[in-house]
């Protein structure tokens, strides 16, 4: 369950002031003058090159300092291209056009986007910038999510029309590390606490310390947290970030899960953002979207009861139209649909309506800060992708100027709307059908995704579970 209520004077503030496309730069930015005085002084020692993979992580190599400002800044990196073409256990796999045996896993570059190197407070002495995967004569590798993401901004530029964004994501903490997890089968964990906290202020010690260690060390790299709050589910933890460039916004969800998982375990703690974790739990990660023209709301309008434009109309009616047919760019994994269950604050079909928690695409806010919030990702979405998959809707609604009927006002769970597809084999064919798939990332972009749903769905197939042991073993 969530309840983000952005401040609307806030949101248009930063909406105004905000770049339209890019990912800017945090008021923590480092700047490669900045870094050297830094190194020379010996405060920092070491820089981490990350390229976001496909599933949304950091991946990339730890450098010298000194050796990153001489050689890698300003010429890039090479790494295998086999980062942008596994599963999520990077295992090599055939069928990506990237890599494969028969090209012998080649390389590419990983180009810093230096306006993104910033301290890392969670790690002693050290920096880290994230990088743009490129083909070694400079052109972009079109199926890395970061350049995803800046195809669907280009694309939606067209319009006239820049998103401002802001994530809400939840996850759960256990009691223990990863390594006594996987030493127990993944049985047994236990949340770091038990009962129904949703909205409680009389926090763990244990949660208590974890959140200022998180708090500060966000705020130290410029990304003040909005809220942090426990939910209804065990050990459940939802966190909000303040509206911002939808580049940037992405940038450091990756940053802050990266916090989360480092200072977790230095606590003894296993943080997830698994969709599901549990049987009945489930884990959202929610996009609060708003477009902005020359900062003026492009969403909102004074004039009817629902205070949305003819472009607010537009752009819902395209996410209800394409979100059903873009499933695994936000719920990329077999067990992503095991959080689309009623009464769960997942959304099982995709239908909009005002303030209403049990539809897809909620409108909430006021005035300019009337916005989107589009409830289907899961916590294991990446946002890159997850966020290229709202934007391309909504440009398919304006493009294609669709009406929008009318608004679900009771439970969506109850009916209503286009069902949320329900498992990964059903949203993988739809996906590989689509023409608006097609039109909005290109081939490449649909066969390197439907490939990867593939494997995981392949994975899935051979694996027999806990569950079919206790089901079946004594009366089969």
């Amino acid at each position: 369950m969530t309840a983000t209520s952005t401040a609307n004077g806030t949101l248009a503030r930063l909406a105004a002031a905000a770049p339209a496309a890019s990912g800017g730069r945090s008021e923590k930015a480092v700047s490669l003058t900045a870094l050297r005085s830094l190194v020379k002084a010996g405060t920092i020692d070491t820089v981490l090159l990350a390229l976001p993979d496909l599933q949304g992580r950091l991946k990339g190599k730890r450098y010298d300092a000194g050796h990153f400002l001489k050689r890698v800044a300003h010429n890039g990196a090479e790494v295998c291209a086999y980062t942008l073409a596994t599963d999520v256990e990077m295992s090599p796999a055939d069928g990506f056009a990237l890599t494969s045996w028969e090209t012998g896993y080649q390389d590419l570059t990983v180009q810093p986007a230096l306006a993104t190197l910033c301290v890392v407070p969670w790690m002693p002495r050290t920096v880290m910038v994230l990088g743009d995967a490129v083909h070694h004569d400079g052109t972009p590798i079109e199926i890395a999510p970061r350049q995803i993401l800046h195809q669907q901004l280009t694309r939606l530029a067209r319009h006239g029309l820049h998103p401002q964004t802001g994530i809400e994501t939840e996850f759960v903490l256990y009691q223990g590390t990863y390594a006594e997890a996987e030493q127990a089968g993944y049985r047994g964990l236990r949340p770091v606490t038990t009962d129904n906290l949703d909205y409680a202020l009389d926090h763990d010690p244990v949660c208590d310390r974890f959140f200022r260690r998180l708090q500060r060390a966000l705020a130290g790299v410029g990304m003040p947290i909005e809220a942090i709050k426990t939910e209804a589910g065990p050990g459940q933890v939802e966190v909000t970030f303040p509206y911002g460039s939808a580049l940037a916004a992405c940038d450091q969800h990756l940053l802050f899960k990266h916090a989360v998982r480092s200072l977790g375990s230095r606590a003894g703690l296993a943080p997830t953002f698994m969709a599901a974790p549990e049987t009945g739990g489930a884990n959202g990660l929610h996009l609060h979207v708003s477009l902005w023209s020359k900062a003026i709301s492009q969403l909102h309008a004074p004039d009817n009861d629902h205070e949305l434009s003819p472009t607010g109309r537009h752009a819902i009616a395209g996410l209800l139209a394409g979100l059903p047919e873009l499933g695994p760019l936000y719920a990329p994994n077999v067990n992503s649909y095991k959080r689309f269950t009623p009464g769960s604050f997942a959304p099982t079909t995709i239908s909009w309506g005002r303030d209403n928690r049990t539809c897809a695409i909620r409108v909430v806010g006021r005035g300019e800060g009337l916005h989107l919030e589009i409830r289907v990702p899961g916590a294991d979405a990446n946002p890159y992708l997850a966020l290229s998959a709202v934007l391309a809707a909504i440009d398919h609604g304006i493009a294609q100027k669709l009406p929008l009927g009318p608004e679900e006002t009771g439970n969506a769970y109850a009916g209503g709307g286009t069902p949320v597809p329900p498992t990964l084999a059903d949203a993988l064919a739809t996906f590989q059908d689509s023409a608006l798939a097609q039109n909005s990332f290109g081939a490449e972009v649909v066969e390197h995704y439907a490939r990867l749903a593939h494997l995981e769905l392949d994975h899935h197939q051979r694996l027999v579970t806990d569950t079919e042991r206790q089901r079946w073993l004594a009366r089969a």
